[in-house]
């Protein structure tokens, strides 16, 4: 699952203009989402089709099939491997094959309990695929429906959750190159090695350098900070700390700590970087009056 480097510039550019970033992210469950749908729908079809005694479970036969991988098991069964993880503290196919069918069988028989108990329910999901169509029963209707439920569920969580640290060094190297600090003067790194390549996935740190002095520099995208977010720039021993929104007890707490920090969704937003560039004595240039054509020139360089 990644954040695409479309969306990425589209949080970015978001920003910038000290606007809600969050449509960005929505947008890209959405278009996975559906994804997910059409092929799980065309899936479907195929399954029903092959299926030629009305007695065997064919969902169960082909959707909890242990040739697929564990993480598709788990949704299909109405499960995540994550749920699974911290229910046995293990998520090895092999477990989850085993929690996936245990969870399935359960749910199969609080859905045919409930058709039971709800006689007057009539729910049939008929699906069209190239001239070919299948109907669903109600039992068949709701595992379908509770699939769907999951495997968004999983998609919201994984984004929104991976969402900020994905987006952090290009927001950063952004922020530099509108300003033309020069190369030698910001430091990517990446469990204390240098790195070049956009990698969005793992533990990233960002440094303002001038001379011999680092400064490590933070980003959380988060909503109205609490007054506990300056906990993490003191444990991460950060000195700059770059902000979605801050509340008043966040900079009285920062300024305290004589820590840097620019809040994005404020009044003048991401130029309060240059009054941090000025604090920490890092070289940069003065912000081009219009920074869209700007802009492309460094998403040019940076999602190359």
């Amino acid at each position: 699952m990644t954040i695409t480097k479309q969306v990425a510039k589209g949080i970015i550019r978001k920003l910038l203009k000290g606007e809600d970033y969050r449509i960005e992210v929505v947008t890209l469950i959405n278009a996975e989402f559906l994804q997910f749908a059409i092929d799980f729908f065309k899936r479907i079809v195929d399954a029903k089709l092959k299926s030629k005694n009305i007695t065997v479970d064919w969902y169960k036969k082909e959707f909890l099939n242990p040739e697929l991988p564990a993480r598709d098991i788990a949704i299909n069964s109405g499960l995540n491997k994550k749920t699974i993880h911290n229910m046995f503290n293990s998520s090895t196919k092999e477990i989850v094959i085993d929690a996936s069918n245990e969870h399935y069988d359960a749910l199969y028989k609080t859905i045919k309990n409930l058709v039971e108990t709800e006689p007057e329910l009539d729910l049939t999901l008929t699906i069209k695929f190239k001239g070919v169509s299948v109907d669903l029963n109600v039992s068949e209707s709701l595992i379908v429906i509770n699939t769907l439920a999951v495997k968004r569920a999983e998609l919201r969580g994984g984004l929104w959750s991976t969402a900020g640290k994905r987006v952090e060094k290009p927001l950063m190297q952004t922020l530099c190159k509108l300003y033309g600090v020069p190369d030698k003067n910001y430091s990517v790194k990446i469990k204390g090695k240098v790195v070049d390549d956009a990698d969005f996935e793992r533990e990233i740190d960002f440094y303002l350098v001038e001379g011999e002095n680092q400064y490590k520099c933070e980003v959380k995208l988060m909503g109205r900070g609490n007054p506990e977010s300056a906990d993490a720039v003191i444990a991460r021993d950060s000195k700059v700390f770059i902000a979605d929104k801050l509340s008043e007890t966040n900079k009285r707490q920062l300024n305290s700590l004589k820590v840097e920090w620019v809040e994005l969704r404020s009044e003048g937003g991401f130029k309060r970087f240059e009054t941090v560039l000025n604090h920490l004595k890092i070289p940069h240039e003065r912000l081009p009056e219009s920074i869209d054509k700007k802009l492309e020139t460094v998403f040019r360089e940076i999602f190359k």
